[in-house]
């Protein structure tokens, strides 16, 4: 396509079917740029009137580990050039760095788990008096759950690293995070944003796992999917995606908080419940594989809903996101 309206960045092509679907029914005038196998020229002018970035940071775990520095570095100089870029550059760092995401829940007195974030594990031991047990492990660039552990020591944090040293990949920085224990009957939130309001919530039912992706393609309504991330609980019944019309208001206004703080144009919030009564608010994900089935439950098919923002942006002009 000479001159595409709309160019999507993606990675995943089996997660972008459904958008590309609706915008070929749309008649929208777009050209996918897939980032696994890329190269640009910085002083080309961009080719469209607005960039849709959709790259995930969970690129590396499907052997596309050059993905993200090439789709980050495209869209900074994208937008140093002028274009218009949805979930641009720091929105997707944002939601490349859990300690990022914390800085940033905290600076806006949100509760959110307590955090030390490292590059040696022997260092957790200058923070031992602020840790407690149990805690979760995971990596500061992580998607999809991946390589995501619940820990009961620094030596066993220190055993994990000694016994597999890929583990650090991709970017060598890992979170010893605050474990909090949720009602496994009531799971966690998710509430999906779209240009600045709800498009809907969810309540997500873990049983045991971390892959809490919502794309069908890796947890289908109907069994496991296909997906590169190896299920933490093996044996465990299948992640469960159930509406949740009656999300607390409360809720509701303290993600769209995050949401502009974040300068998000398109993406997901997720908090628990701990029995103590907090509502902690933990992960900002810029890159939002939205759930047909939930959607459908409110009377919508989510991707015509972001063709039609998508589409309000081509034809306004200007800054979309909300400050």
């Amino acid at each position: 396509m000479s001159s595409p309206e709309l160019v999507v960045l993606h990675e995943h092509p089996e997660w972008q079917k459904p958008l590309f679907c609706a915008l070929d029914k749309r008649g929208v005038a777009y050209a996918p740029f897939d980032v696994t196998s890329a190269a640009f020229d910085n002083v080309e002018r961009p080719a469209a009137k607005l960039y849709f970035n959709q790259a995930s940071p969970s690129a590396y775990l499907r052997g596309n580990t050059r993905a993200v520095p090439l789709a980050l570095a495209y869209l900074r100089t994208l937008e140093q050039l002028g274009a218009r870029v949805l979930n641009g550059a720091d929105v997707f760092a944002l939601e490349l760095s859990k300690s990022m995401q914390a800085a940033l829940l905290q600076a806006l007195g949100i509760d959110t788990p307590r955090s030390i974030t490292f590059n040696d594990p022997a260092a957790l031991r200058r923070h031992a008096d602020r840790i407690t047990w149990p805690a979760v492990l995971k990596p500061d660039q992580g998607g999809s759950g991946a390589r995501i552990q619940v820990v009961d020591s620094i030596g066993q944090v220190e055993e994990i690293f000694r016994r597999d040293p890929s583990v650090w990949l991709p970017d060598n920085l890992f979170l010893l995070q605050e474990y909090l224990p949720h009602d496994p009957e009531q799971g966690i939130v998710r509430m999906e944003f779209l240009g600045g309001e709800l498009l809907y919530a969810m309540r997500v039912k873990t049983h045991g796992r971390f892959n809490l992706c919502p794309s069908p393609v890796c947890n289908p309504d109907d069994g496991e999917g296909v997906c590169e991330v190896t299920p933490q609980q093996e044996d465990a019944p299948p992640v469960e995606f159930h509406p949740y019309p009656e999300v607390p208001r409360e809720a509701v206004d303290t993600a769209l908080r995050i949401v502009r703080a974040a300068r998000l144009d398109v993406g997901g919030i997720e908090y628990l419940e701990t029995p103590d009564g907090r509502r902690v608010f933990y992960d900002v994900n810029a890159n939002s594989n939205l759930r047909p089935s939930v959607a459908q439950a409110f009377g919508f098919d989510p991707f015509e809903r972001v063709v039609d923002f998508l589409v309000v942006q081509l034809r306004a002009g200007g800054d979309s996101r909300r400050g």
